[in-house]
């Protein structure tokens, strides 16, 4: 029965792949025999003032419509880069879990599955942690309110200023206006839509994600094949040094992130520091952003430590700002040594670039986006220059 099942189906035809041409080699050349479609004619010279002509129309043609698409398309590019940068991120646990006898079609489920579920437990953190503040303060502000309008505070600069009537003046004006309620309206359709803006999002990611990781190889493959012959090997040699890196500083990353979240929970749970388990999630995001993350993260927790009293805030902060020096000089070090080596301006200043064009992602790629291009420049423009 699994024998006739594995059979294909009587009339069956197999579905048709668009494949690389295969490569030829210099003494395999038989000019007698011809092309299938016959061999081509002589090219126009490239000197000729039609061709000039047309090229050139043809250049500024394609260089607008390559603006116009991208000027369209940017939050799709942008999801595009996420979904290469996540590939690039989980390639070499695929790899790993290759080298181990794993297909790596189970590499990429299983990797791909620990990161859709890192991402739903961290959510599902937040949404009832979130639900339930915005009940408990659903629920005590009409007592809050109670308390400040019965308060002597309040009684006296209402006997002054009439707060009271103008307070309610305001409220008949706002509710009888159509335009305000309106736009009370739109803000929750608009939130809303960035809700479902934001999911559809991280679907596609997530789709593209594992889209890319099946098929690294082969557009590795096909990237290759568009450099000429004699330069293939260079250009290969130079592209896996920096898809490697990127992937070694994806991993690494998120270790040290993770590392630093673990220390944070801890800290936190012992001080008593409230909401411990949100704010190590949050953490661990936020120490994906290369230089600031740490700070960042170092702060907000401070700065809600001090609902616990100012000793706890005190005591969250030495401890997290020992650890974030002890992770610069001794974790980080240790961990990024397989992955890329940026000098500190460039890494601060490609930070800041990278976020100020596209927000956290940009961030996020930029160290790595730095390393290759200071690849590219010692090995082609450096090695070219010093042969002049």
């Amino acid at each position: 029965m699994a024998h006739r099942l594995r059979q294909p189906l009587p009339g069956a035809q197999p579905r048709l792949r668009f494949e690389m041409p295969p490569e030829q080699e210099a003494d395999e050349t038989t000019p007698e025999t011809g092309a299938r479609f016959g061999d081509p004619g002589p090219r126009m010279s490239a000197q000729h003032p039609l061709y000039v002509g047309f090229m050139g129309t043809v250049g500024v043609g394609v260089a607008l419509l390559v603006y116009w698409i991208g000027s369209n398309t940017t939050q799709l590019i942008l999801w595009i880069v996420a979904a290469l940068f996540i590939a690039l991120g989980l390639d070499p646990v695929v790899r790993w879990l290759e080298r181990k006898k794993i297909p790596r079609a189970a590499g990429i489920v299983i990797s791909v599955s620990t990161l859709a579920l890192g991402v739903a437990a961290f959510f599902a953190t937040l949404i009832p942690t979130i639900v339930q503040q915005v009940t408990q303060i659903v629920e005590e502000a009409p007592r809050w309110i109670t308390e400040f309008v019965n308060s002597d505070f309040f009684r006296s600069i209402d006997n002054q200023y009439g707060v009271r009537e103008r307070i309610t003046q305001e409220l008949e004006k706002f509710v009888n206006d159509p335009e305000a309620m309106g736009g009370i309206f739109g803000g929750v359709v608009g939130f809303g839509s960035t809700v479902a803006n934001g999911l559809f999002g991280a679907l596609i990611v997530l789709v593209l994600s594992l889209y890319f990781l099946a098929a690294l190889p082969a557009m590795k493959k096909w990237g290759y094949r568009l450099a000429p012959r004699s330069r293939r090997s260079r250009v290969e040699a130079l592209s896996e040094e920096i898809t490697g890196s990127v992937g070694n500083y994806v991993i690494g990353q998120a270790v040290v992130a993770l590392v630093n979240a673990t220390f944070a929970f801890i800290v936190m749970t012992i001080i008593g520091v409230p909401f411990a388990v949100l704010l190590a999630f949050v953490v661990a995001l936020l120490a994906f952003i290369p230089l600031v993350g740490g700070l960042i993260a170092g702060v907000i927790v401070t700065l809600i430590a001090l609902t616990a009293g100012w000793q706890t805030a005190v005591a969250y902060a030495v401890c997290y700002f020992a650890y974030l020096q002890f992770e610069a000089y001794f974790i980080s070090p240790r961990i990024m040594q397989k992955a890329v080596a940026v000098p500190g301006a460039v890494a601060v200043i490609s930070v800041i670039a990278g976020g100020s064009l596209l927000g956290v992602l940009g961030a996020l790629i930029a160290i790595p986006t730095a390393a290759a291009i200071m690849l590219l420049i010692k090995e082609i423009f450096i090695v070219r220059q010093d042969k002049h």
